[in-house]
């Protein structure tokens, strides 16, 4: 490279400056010598190298002491570069007849530190101009340059807004130069985030580099624009026994930590931190709900509905009636929004409201009214109702003979609740017959059955007893040699209705067939009448004779 028409060699500071001698050695040369100018030009030696006796010698000159070597074609190197030796040297080749000299100018670079934001502000507010930091690079040679960026783009001075000073101080035992700028800058909102960095531009060897700092992000502080209101609560939903949580912020930085919270109700507003608890809110709390700023400048509202429900069940608890009774029941409810309604009896859900306008013992029971809102999780009620319905006893007594002919069944069938206690006896006697089967007890009906095979007439009795009452019935049953008509015993489900719907139809075919008979047989019977009931009757008449005197000797046997 030529400076100013002359050949120059660049050097990095404390590497070693390698200088040729860019002069043909001549024939006769004597010797070769090196030497650099002083600013007003006079000479100074620093090197000499005989070409005959091969030897080199050093001036003594203290800047070079120890950091010169001249080769064997003269060319001159320098240990340690430093700033101080950028000069203009002399390559000279004396004969005896002339002397050659060729200049050579030494440039030194010196790459600077890495740039580093100093000094920086705590924190920027918006609309005040303050210094953000200072950007120092030290250690340069020659002197750069120092340029402020905001996220990746050149910040160029704005009066009262963008304010940049640049200063270069030299240290003048090394002369190398550390670069300081400062910036002042006026921020915004939009500065929150920004990365601000700055860059030092500097020569080298090769030509101009840049170098970047690390990038700072600052906290900008700014005022409040504007208040927000929450409802914090765990559902979306808000239900009677819930605690709400209200939270209040503001868009400033830093945030507000105070605020006024306004509840209905309430003239005057609450001073609280950002955050206000209600716990165990009733409906009255439904309302608006504001918050605003300590001086009330802002505000903002929030509506808050808590969810209710009621019940009211009538009757409810435990209900005693009498069979036939009637018992009206109201399920009434009261809502924040439409609510479902249905009943449960005895676990099972019922197709329609209870009505009783005569109660039966099936109609006894628990009873459940229950209500939801399906839109509010967990808001559920519900009230029960224990229906209990009381009878006195009622008996009625049927009595068969068995297939086999061998034995009769004689039946007590007893209604009645509480459950009455059921006791055979046999008339006259007094005994008491315990090998009672009863059957199983339902909706108040049940049976107490006994299987006998009597030798004479007997006169049976079935005591049936609860709180309420003794009812006492009695049944004549006749020795097991006289048979007895066949009584059907009652049913205690549904079943015994289609029974009698089905008896009801046999008996009228059967009563339409008599007649039939009768009409074809009215002649006969006409011829016949009056023999044949003479001797029915003598007939009818000697049986009852018969049967009475049997339970004559059997009353005067027990009375004995």
């Amino acid at each position: 490279p030529l400076a100013l028409g002359l050949y120059t060699v660049n050097a990095v500071y404390g590497d070693t400056i390698t200088m040729p001698c860019r002069l043909e050695v001549p024939d006769g040369l004597m010797f070769g010598k090196w030497k650099y100018e002083m600013p007003n030009g006079s000479p100074v030696f620093i090197a000499f190298r005989s070409s005959t006796k091969k030897n080199v010698q050093y001036d003594d000159v203290p800047d070079y002491k120890d950091r010169l070597s001249l080769s064997e074609n003269y060319t001159l190197s320098i240990k340690n570069a430093r700033i101080s030796d950028e000069k203009r040297f002399v390559c000279m080749l004396v004969t005896e007849d002339d002397v050659s000299e060729e200049p050579t100018i030494v440039k030194v670079f010196k790459q600077p530190s890495q740039p580093e934001i100093l000094h920086q502000a705590d924190f920027l507010e918006t609309e005040k101009l303050q210094t953000l930091g200072e950007c120092v690079a030290r250690d340069s040679y020659p002197e750069g340059n120092v340029t402020w960026y905001r996220n990746g783009r050149v910040l160029q001075p704005v009066e009262e807004v963008v304010v940049i000073n640049l200063q270069k101080f030299v240290n003048r035992s090394t002369g190398l130069f550390t670069m300081t700028s400062s910036l002042q800058y006026m921020p915004t909102k939009d500065d929150a985030n920004a990365k601000f960095s700055c860059v030092v531009t500097y020569y080298g060897p090769s030509g101009q580099k840049t170098m970047q700092s690390e990038p700072v992000v600052f906290d900008v502080h700014y005022p409040t624009e504007k208040v927000t209101i929450k409802v914090l609560s765990q559902g979306n939903t808000i239900k009677e026994g819930d605690n709400i949580t209200l939270k209040c912020s503001g868009n400033g930085n830093p945030p507000p930590q105070e605020f006024l919270f306004y509840i209905p109700g309430e003239t005057e507003g609450i001073r609280s931190s950002d955050t206000y608890v209600m716990t165990d809110v009733k409906r009255n709390a439904t309302g608006e709900y504001k918050c605003s700023l300590t001086d009330k400048s802002m505000m903002d509202s929030t509506t808050i509905t808590v969810h209710y429900l009621d019940l009211q069940l009538t009757p409810s608890g435990e209900v005693t009636k009498q069979i036939g009774e009637a018992l009206p029941v109201s399920c009434t409810i009261s809502s924040s929004r439409n609510a479902t309604v249905f009943w449960i009896k005895d676990n099972t859900r019922m197709q329609t409201s209870p009505s009783f306008s005569s109660l039966q013992y099936q109609d006894a029971g628990n009873y459940i009214c229950e209500t939801t809102l399906q839109e509010v999780e967990g808001l559920k009620k519900r009230k029960t109702l224990k229906l209990i319905v009381e009878g006195k006893p009622q008996i009625k007594m049927s009595k068969k003979t068995n297939a086999n002919k061998m034995s009769k069944t004689i039946i007590c069938h007893v209604e009645g609740f509480p459950k009455p206690a059921v006791q055979w006896t046999v008339t006259g006697t007094g005994s008491i017959i315990n090998k009672a089967k009863e059957t199983k007890y339902v909706n108040g009906k049940f049976s107490s059955k006994i299987v006998i095979a009597p030798e004479e007439n007997v006169t049976l009795t079935c005591i049936a007893e609860n709180q309420l009452e003794r009812t006492v019935t009695s049944l004549n049953v006749s020795a097991i040699s006289i048979p007895e008509y066949d009584e059907p015993e009652d049913r205690n489900d549904d079943n015994s209705e289609k029974v009698n719907d089905q008896a009801k139809l046999i008996v009228g075919i059967v009563v339409g067939l008599l007649l039939a008979a009768l009409v074809a047989g009215v002649a006969y019977w006409l011829y016949v009448k009056k023999s044949k009931t003479a001797s029915k009757h003598v007939d009818k008449d000697l049986g009852n004779i018969e049967e009475n005197k049997k339970l004559e000797e059997n009353n005067h046997k027990s009375e004995t």
